[in-house]
């Protein structure tokens, strides 16, 4: 009895208690001692397989992956690619890439991020942008924090060159559309006049069609303009001048802006705030901009519908983000095409320009913020603006 609770303390198990000599009730007690050490054995060996299973999958992967201790700042695990992503040896403690560089020190221990937001570290002269996710989770009355980075330069590069050859392709499209008719009217208002030049009784100029012609020329002109001044817009944002704002005093302003022209629609336009003190860090001017585009997005959803009606909301989510909802009761955004409602000149509307919802999610990205689409086709749709 002695030997076996001696080898469970030091978590021995490797003895063996003799089952074939000695009293009957001593070798059937034997028995159950070796059952509970062979049971333990292979407890012990299963949980070690998975370990080495799991560990070997996460050294494999592109992932980079660390836990440590809070407390202590003590690393308990840490793969490859973690280590090669900030470009760093072997490190037992957090402490050793403080001393190393404070930036990304900061940057990757101690900023609070929402998970899946980016960041950009600095290594060896080169900037790279990496996907980031966090969790805390304690053991054995510990707390640990758990940063898992993943590089999405390439991912980026990639989207990029993509984006920049749809692009491409949509404004040839669309210059070349105003530019042919514009090309070809104007060679012919040139002919005709020519030919008044030469003889101007055989052919006369007939000055309605001449001003109709320089009409159509003007106007395909401006629409050119507007396409290119729609493309800028999209561009000329990249930076945000944040300060602390009382989100009621942001809906006051776009109420008094916003409520007599959809009053006049038969439109119901509400604002409501749980709490009257909420604050969010923003760039009042930007978010302005963002919730009367998806206003006025749910105005043109709205305008067959009976008892049209836009709420706006604000609230803080259980996890502690600032939320505001633009809902509407409008048609509802088609599952075909929901997908695609934020790439750049994408519309489904006749006339719209497909820059609005692009820049609101430019918008909210330089916010560090994101915005999410729930819509049901005939029923409504839901917008949130998450802080």
């Amino acid at each position: 009895m002695h030997d076996f609770f001696e080898s469970v303390e030091y978590n021995d198990f490797s003895q063996w208690f003799n089952e074939k000599s000695g009293p009957e009730d001593i070798r059937e007690l034997h028995e159950g001692f070796n059952a509970v050490n062979q049971k333990i054995k292979d407890i012990n060996k299963d949980k070690e397989v998975q370990y080495l299973y799991l560990q070997k999958i996460l050294e494999l992967i592109d992932t980079g992956i660390v836990a440590y201790s809070i407390n202590t700042g003590d690393i308990i695990w840490i793969n490859e690619s973690f280590k090669e992503l900030l470009k760093t040896p072997t490190f037992k403690n957090i402490q050793f890439i403080k001393k190393r560089s404070e930036n990304i020190f900061k940057t990757v221990f101690e900023a609070q991020h929402i998970n899946g937001s980016t960041i950009s570290i600095e290594t060896e002269k080169n900037k790279t942008k990496l996907l980031i996710s966090t969790a805390h989770f304690q053991m054995n009355n510990e707390e640990f924090k758990l940063i898992v980075l993943q590089n999405i330069e390439n991912t980026l590069n990639q989207n990029q060159s993509e984006a920049w050859n749809k692009l491409l392709h949509i404004m040839t499209h669309e210059i070349m559309n105003s530019i042919a008719p514009i090309s070809s009217l104007a060679e012919t208002l040139q002919a005709e006049i020519k030919l008044n030049i030469e003889d101007s009784e055989k052919y006369p100029l007939d000055t309605n069609d001449l001003y109709l012609s320089i009409n159509s020329i003007q106007k395909r002109s401006e629409g050119l303009m507007s396409f290119s001044k729609s493309y800028r817009g999209l561009n000329k944002i990249t930076t945000i001048n944040a300060n602390k704002i009382y989100v009621r005093e942001l809906f006051d302003g776009i109420n008094n802006l916003l409520k007599p022209s959809l009053k006049s629609k038969g439109i119901d336009l509400q604002f409501i705030i749980d709490n009257q003190n909420l604050q969010i860090n923003m760039d009042a001017a930007l978010i302005e901009q963002v919730l009367i585009n998806l206003i006025m997005n749910s105005v043109d959803a709205c305008i067959e519908t009976n008892q049209p009606k836009i709420m706006v909301s604000a609230k803080t989510s259980n996890e502690g983000y600032a939320i505001i909802k633009v809902t509407d009761n409008g048609k509802g955004i088609p599952d075909e095409i929901v997908d695609k409602i934020f790439i750049p000149f994408f519309s489904s509307k006749k006339k719209g320009s497909g820059i609005g919802l692009s820049l609101c999610q430019q918008i909210m990205f330089l916010h560090n913020g994101k915005i999410q689409v729930n819509s049901i086709e005939n029923s409504g749709t839901v917008i949130r603006l998450v802080f």
